[in-house]
């Protein structure tokens, strides 16, 4: 029978066990009031008779037995009940604290639903009113407070055998900027999706808020804040607490449990990312993650626009994470396939931050990473000015802000472009620089485009359009998967790039016919299970995976490793 997302239902961790029945706990109770108060095995109404008699159930449940399957239909009909989306994310959390498996058998099967919800942009409201809806601690708390006892913290945490670590320090959540020890709903909200949409078991997974303090004023003076009262500890005393809290994952979990970085503000990001690369397992979802999907977005436009990677010219607004993550991919891959040199597949890709165009004769004043791409131009200040100038075929937006693609700049590409592609990529929706609506109506229907949060199909004389969501969802949980099923000590571009290649390939003639460069999230366990095993090949051919043998069919494999969340019978 089919899972949730297309993946047959193969139980990675429980085939081998499948006709033995499995007991929940290992100590003999009198009462199953524990049970059902445990998350990871309580199943509600669906206990048959013979596990209400065995486990002591009896009269702590109404006497009806229901499905799974029915489970889920009321629970959706409830959900769709409420017209607050944050009611919908608090309805979920706690779901997701009464009964793991159901949790992940609704966002599997509902995922194009759920996934707003769970996820960007209701994550972000669910940040910020943190403090408010805050019942009872997700994840693990690291503070300042806990200097030089990171290690003991770590192993307060119940699991032992940990795969993925998401970890946060709250400065840059979103486009929302600094939410502090509030931020925790990011790394929540993650691993729940690496989970549901990469099959990586929940008890490997653990969720991290590091809280150093908050520049955040409102949350200073706001006498519900969860975390530390106090500005944000920099420099050395920052990066000791990071220093030490690398070396105590190392030293608890081993080389193998790969650490996300998410949220960070941008100069930490890629220091640390610079800095524990060599030593660690790591990943920067903001940087990598982004750059991973949006190039696959482009390797999929080049099929409806022809040329190659190379024949482009690339124009950013935003030269942040992001935007400089994508640029780096995008030449990567650029000198992969030609025999140009990085920097010449540099120069084919211009950035305008928030001064203009970044250029030559600005290059003493700019941070590291802007640097490799300012090139010899005349000052401009102006996006609209950049465009005119470069005529550029691919329009990205990684700036944060709203509205900055306006109808003169979407104008001015339709203008020398048959099929201008145009990415406005910025998170939450009221963050996008233009909606689907605009990029089609302004271009007459001529735009490839894509955004970063979702956006309804647009009706345009007489045509349907299906815009394209760049959800960092398609690659983030199918890469994990790949790094943990081939035992990665390390993580390389070359398996980003890999990454990327797989989400193209997924993209179907069907998909483009719709205007659609990203696959539909219905079959997302598929796509992923695709990644993982192009992400996995990638590790044993670099010499970086510690899993061997390596498996002959990695896809196979990587399917048959995928945790999936039907019910479990109890002896």
């Amino acid at each position: 029978e089919m899972a949730g997302g297309g993946v047959e239902d193969v139980y990675g961790e429980d085939r081998a066990t499948e006709e033995q029945f499995v007991t929940p706990w290992s100590f003999s109770v009198a009462s199953g009031h524990s049970l059902l108060r445990d998350p990871r095995h309580n199943k509600g109404l669906a206990f048959s008779e013979a596990e209400r008699d065995a486990h002591y159930l009896r009269g702590l449940l109404p006497p009806a037995i229901v499905s799974q399957e029915h489970q889920e239909k009321k629970i959706m009909h409830n959900l769709r009940q409420y017209t607050v989306p944050l009611q919908r994310y608090i309805a979920m959390m706690d779901l997701q604290e009464r009964n793991e498996r159901l949790f992940y058998k609704l966002l599997i099967d509902n995922v194009e639903e759920l996934l707003p919800v769970v996820y960007t942009p209701v994550v972000g409201e669910a940040c910020q009113k943190y403090g408010s809806i805050y019942r009872r601690p997700q994840g693990l708390y690291i503070s300042l407070k806990d200097k030089g006892k990171v290690l003991e913290v770590l192993k307060n945490w119940p699991e032992r055998s940990i795969q993925v670590i998401v970890v946060t320090d709250g400065e840059r959540i979103l486009g929302l900027g600094d939410l502090g020890c509030q931020g925790m709903g990011i790394p929540v909200g993650k691993l729940s999706l690496y989970t549901a949409l990469g099959g990586v078991r929940p008890s490997a997974c653990l969720p991290i808020t590091i809280d150093v303090g908050t520049n955040n004023q409102t949350l200073l003076d706001d006498e519900y804040y969860i975390g530390l009262k106090q500005r944000r500890a920099t420099g050395e005393e920052y990066h000791e607490l990071l220093q030490e809290f690398m070396n105590a994952v190392k030293q608890n979990y081993g080389e193998k449990v790969l650490v996300q970085f998410e949220d960070f503000a941008n100069h930490n990001a890629f220091d640390l990312l610079a800095k524990y690369s060599k030593s660690h397992l790591v990943f920067n979802d903001d940087i990598q993650g982004t750059a991973s999907v949006v190039l696959a977005g482009l390797l999929a436009a080049l099929k409806v626009i022809g040329g190659g990677l190379a024949d482009q010219t690339y124009l950013f607004l935003g030269a942040g994470e992001a935007g400089t993550g994508i640029a780096e991919l995008i030449a990567l891959e650029m000198s992969k396939h030609t025999d140009l040199p990085l920097d010449d597949c540099r120069k084919k890709i211009w950035l305008v931050d928030s001064k203009g165009l970044l250029v030559e004769s600005r290059k003493e004043s700019l941070q590291h990473f802007k640097k490799p791409f300012a090139h010899e131009h005349e000052p401009l200040t102006t996006l609209l000015e950049a465009v005119q100038s470069l005529k550029p075929t691919v329009l990205i937006g990684t700036s944060g802000v709203g509205k900055t693609f306006t109808q003169e700049v979407v104008e001015a590409m339709a203008s020398f472009n048959e099929k201008p592609v145009i990415f406005s990529l910025s998170n939450p929706t009221s963050h996008s620089e233009c909606t689907a609506e605009e990029a089609y109506t302004w271009t007459k229907g001529t735009a490839v485009f894509a955004s970063g949060s979702p956006f309804d199909p647009v009706e345009y004389e007489g045509k349907t359009y299906v815009p394209g969501q760049s959800n960092n969802a398609y690659v983030f949980p199918g890469f994990g998967l790949g790094v943990v099923i081939s035992g990665a000590i390390r993580v390389h571009d070359d398996m980003l790039l890999a990454a990327s290649e797989a989400l193209a390939e997924q993209v179907s003639q069907e998909n483009f016919d719709k205007g659609l460069i990203f696959p539909p999230f219905t079959n997302i366990r598929k796509i992923s299970a695709n990644i993982a095993a192009k992400v996995a090949a990638k590790a044993y051919d670099l010499g970086l995976a510690s899993r061997l043998p390596r498996p002959d069919d990695l896809v196979k494999y990587a399917e048959s490793c995928m945790y999936t969340p039907l019910y479990r019978s109890y002896r």
